[in-house]
């Protein structure tokens, strides 16, 4: 999607990080160090955010990339940022596979022989490393070269992306305290506020909004951004359980055993099944075996289908919102592929 254009995000995120290195050597090797590992840990995604950006510029009669192009890096800065701080919520010092900020800064801690400190090191690097990303996805659209009315409604799509996505963030570590399944509702509210908004229906929308479309066109926009973002999550939880290691890069027992509130879940709760998955979800040491057994009755119990078939209705409703001429041809039709492998994936 947007591949070649896609490119000149690469280009204009290496220039940024060629800077920010040549500013950081003021400040010490460990501070290079920083921008170094927040450097990778932009890269190697699949830039759906700036590809999104890009799309809706572009299909809604776009043309000044010069423009177009910071936005699209703000919206990838701030994926960048989001995930380096799940990461430390996580407690997580890899993310597929790799080191990222935090497991390469507890790796440096040691090789300077503070051990004892390397727990500090790996917070203190992925904390600041997320502040920076954040503060200058910020940055990128306040120094738009553009209206100062169209650079603050710009600028108040990325600050509701960042104020719903906290408030998303909070509840996903609250609701795994939970001692009873979340209804599916809640699960739903959960994943459109973490990811949906940011991930897809904003960036949408400043594409739309900086080619000047129509206020129907950017609401349309919208709504399609938001169910699709909760039938991608949707997916996602599901291939957390049920997906295959080699190809998602994400172990299918962590959600199991830090009893992670997904719909799977939610929807096990409503049956009798469950009396026989409860005692599983949320154990930390569970084997592999125990793992088989819960994805046994998650399927028996009706729970994988269910939250296959509530994935595929928010794929089928956000195509159907694209249905209106306020929506170019080209656009309607990238877009419902989209939604398509939104949900038929297997990573």
């Amino acid at each position: 999607m947007h591949e070649i254009q896609t490119l000149g995000v690469a280009t204009e995120l290496q220039r940024f990080f060629a800077a920010a290195r040549l500013r950081a050597s003021d400040y010490g090797d460990h501070y290079v160090a920083l921008w170094d590992s927040l450097e990778q840990a932009s890269s190697g995604g699949k830039r759906v955010r700036p590809a999104l950006v890009l799309a809706a510029f572009t299909g809604l009669g776009g043309t000044d990339l010069t423009l177009a192009t910071p936005v699209a890096v703000s919206f990838e800065l701030l994926h960048t940022a989001f995930v380096i701080h799940d990461d430390v919520i996580d407690h997580d010092l890899a993310r597929r596979g790799v080191a990222n900020i935090a497991g390469r800064f507890t790796e440096r801690a040691l090789a300077h022989g503070a051990g004892d400190q390397a727990g500090a090191w790996a917070a203190t690097a992925a904390i600041l490393a997320g502040d920076l990303a954040l503060s200058e996805a910020h940055r990128a659209l306040a120094m738009l070269p553009v209206e100062l009315e169209l650079r603050g409604r710009l600028l108040d799509l990325l600050d509701r992306a960042v104020f719903v996505s906290a408030a998303g963030e909070l509840a996903d570590v609250t609701n795994a305290a939970s001692k009873h399944p979340l209804t599916v509702a809640q699960v739903v509210s959960t994943l459109e506020q973490k990811t949906a908004v940011y991930s897809f229906e904003a960036p949408l929308q400043a594409g739309a909004i900086l080619a000047g479309a129509s206020p129907e066109a950017i609401d349309v926009l919208g709504s399609y951004g938001r169910l699709i973002g909760v039938a991608f999550q949707l997916t996602d939880d599901i291939l957390g359980v049920f997906g295959d290691p080699e190809k998602t890069g994400k172990s299918i027992l962590t959600d199991l055993r830090e009893g992670k509130q997904t719909t799977l879940i939610a929807h096990a709760g409503t049956t009798p099944g469950w009396a026989e998955i409860a005692a599983f979800v949320g154990k930390s040491n569970l084997t592999e075996e125990e793992a088989a057994l819960v994805r046994e009755r998650l399927r028996a119990c009706g729970a994988l289908q269910a939250a296959d078939e509530l994935a595929t209705d928010h794929a089928a409703r956000a195509v159907a919102a694209l249905d209106t001429p306020a929506v170019p041809a080209a656009l309607r039709e990238m877009l419902t592929v989209l939604a398509g492998t939104a949900v038929n994936r297997t990573r």
